[in-house]
């Protein structure tokens, strides 16, 4: 869909895709992908994305900007930017791949590879994995699908503790540079016992830089050690930054999951708005839907800057 009106835009690159269907679409499904020019001007234009479901939890496609209601600090603000279109996204996908993975390592990959098979051509990803140590491949961002499952399948590498934090900030590192939604989608199974930031750390930079990033948790059962429970400030991040929390108990869910993210992220509205104030605070935020029964998920905060 075009948008509704003249648009003046800051910091935000729009993508216009031309897709058969939203859900569990490989990439090389689709044949044409363009970025669409970047608009600037002297005002700021705060993005918010919106994921939207049904009562049922199934993702709800379709809506027009007269659906939706933007409100900052309890006012309505006009709404200056609408798409409904797929929106390329750039995103780092981090795994844990500490010691309690360890019989899990292989479900965890072909998830993973799930995630980068519902790729579009618009798209650009790292992979990244955490425990003691943690890696970020390739060198740049990119949309070699076959590239990224080959860093799956071989370059991953082990460790024993889970430095959570450090890797959500090293992935948002590698995003900081980059235009249009950034996204870092994380996957534990443990609670961070390496990691020199911390969640608020890593919650005050995303609100303040606008990342949206996913958790996946698993309760996984390991030798000797009875069963594991994902970091509890995963979901707090998640939610507050937009993106979804999904916490599994059992690993042969993964691969549902992450292919659910990849729909997810292909199915968010894009709307905008300019903020009252430009005051260097944090502003409460509140997506609402017009129809009956549906739920907008977005970001709940921003900082007027």
């Amino acid at each position: 869909m075009a948008l509704r009106r003249p648009l003046s835009v800051t910091n935000i690159a729009l993508g216009v895709c031309l897709v058969a269907t939203l859900t569990g679409t490989p990439a090389g499904a689709v044949e044409d992908q363009q970025q669409a020019p970047m608009f600037r001007s002297a005002t700021r234009t705060v993005p918010v994305y919106a994921t939207v479901t049904d009562a049922s939890g199934r993702l709800v496609p379709g809506l027009e900007e007269d659906d939706f209601e933007i409100w900052d600090n309890g006012k309505q603000m006009d709404i200056a930017l609408f798409e409904n279109s797929v929106q390329p996204i750039t995103v780092v996908v981090m795994l844990d791949t500490s010691g309690s993975m360890t019989m899990n390592l292989d479900l965890l990959k072909q998830a993973a590879t799930q995630f980068v098979i519902r790729l579009l051509p618009g798209d650009r990803a790292r992979v990244g994995s955490f425990s003691d140590k943690i890696q970020v491949a390739p060198a740049d961002f990119t949309n070699d699908r076959d590239e990224l499952i080959r860093i799956l399948r071989e370059d991953i590498q082990y460790g024993n503790p889970t430095a959570l934090w450090d890797a959500t900030e090293v992935s948002m590192e590698a995003l900081k540079d980059l235009q249009g939604r950034r996204v870092v989608l994380v996957f534990t199974d443990g609670a961070d016992n390496y990691s020199r930031r911390d969640q608020g750390d890593i919650l005050t930079r995303a609100r303040n830089e606008e990342f949206l990033i996913y958790a996946i948790g698993l309760r996984s059962r390991t030798r000797g050690q009875g069963v594991t429970r994902p970091d509890r400030g995963l979901r707090k991040v998640a939610e507050e930054t937009g993106g979804g929390y999904f916490e599994l108990t059992r690993a042969d869910e993964l691969n549902t999951t992450f292919t659910r993210v990849a729909s997810e992220l292909h199915s968010q509205y894009l709307l905008g708005f300019t903020p009252p104030a430009v005051d260097g605070k944090i502003h409460k935020l509140e997506i609402r839907i017009k129809r009956p029964g549906l739920v907008a998920r977005a970001r709940k905060s921003y900082v007027s800057k």
